[in-house]
């Protein structure tokens, strides 16, 4: 049995095939997906309807990134985030264009059901962004943070480079668990098109929204594997790229 967690797709679809094809993904592997499914490339609807049935063959955990929430609204009220709107929505709300109602009522249940975060049988943490709660997840106050906050990973970065495990300033709120893996911050925007390790953090977020690559790792083995460039993949298009 593996368990693979797979970074950011943002709309994807063919990258994301690309990623399971390569990892020969099969009925006894889990998958834990890190969010943000939609929003950039123009297949998002089409990314949550094959979720929906490689959820009935494979078992997959989906947790909520910050853009599945924007998509989440807009289904359930309509509403148009503008904010969302310029940041990949308006090509997620041109995906539904021919899907009816009652695949969009699917596809809200889908989102209204995802997870905040995922605590496995090693302690080890899955989720979108962060937190701020020196007492971890279930202490966090303002859920908010678990597909925003970007400072959990700032604060990696910089202590990565100064203190090991040991030190009595290791940061207190990471030490609840064994491992942490997240997405939401672009590895590409610290010049990096692989996952990046610091502390006991795994950022897999290797840009798929821009021009970077999605990315399935191992969490055992922390193999991975990656798929083509994203433009490369839909040429015609310019994703978030804008």
């Amino acid at each position: 049995m593996r368990t693979f967690a797979i970074g950011d797709i943002h709309g994807g679809l063919r990258a994301l095939l690309q990623v399971l094809n390569k990892i020969e993904v099969t009925d006894k592997d889990t998958l834990i997906f890190v969010g943000d499914y939609v929003d950039g490339w123009s297949e998002s609807a089409q990314v949550i309807e094959f979720l929906l049935s490689l959820s009935e063959k494979i078992n997959c955990i989906f947790i909520k990134g910050n853009h599945d929430v924007w998509c989440e609204n807009w289904l359930r009220e309509e509403d148009v985030n503008p904010t969302w709107y310029m940041h990949g929505g308006k090509e997620t709300i041109d995906s539904y264009d021919g899907f009816s109602m009652e695949e969009k009522k699917q596809h809200l249940l889908f989102f209204e059901n995802m997870p905040l975060y995922h605590l496995d049988e090693q302690n080890r943490l899955f989720l979108h962004a962060g937190y701020t709660s020196m007492y971890g997840v279930e202490k966090e106050i303002f859920k908010e943070n678990f597909y925003f906050d970007r400072t959990l990973w700032e604060m990696a970065l910089v202590a990565n480079h100064k203190i090991d495990e040991d030190s009595p300033f290791y940061p207190k709120r990471i030490q609840h668990y064994k491992e942490i893996f997240i997405g939401h911050t672009p590895t590409t925007n610290f010049g990096k098109t692989k996952p990046i390790n610091a502390l006991n953090i795994w950022n897999i977020d290797t840009g798929a929204a821009f021009k970077g690559k999605i990315t399935a790792m191992n969490i055992d083995t922390k193999e991975f594997v990656q798929s083509d460039n994203l433009p490369d993949l839909y040429p015609n298009e310019k994703g978030r790229n804008k």
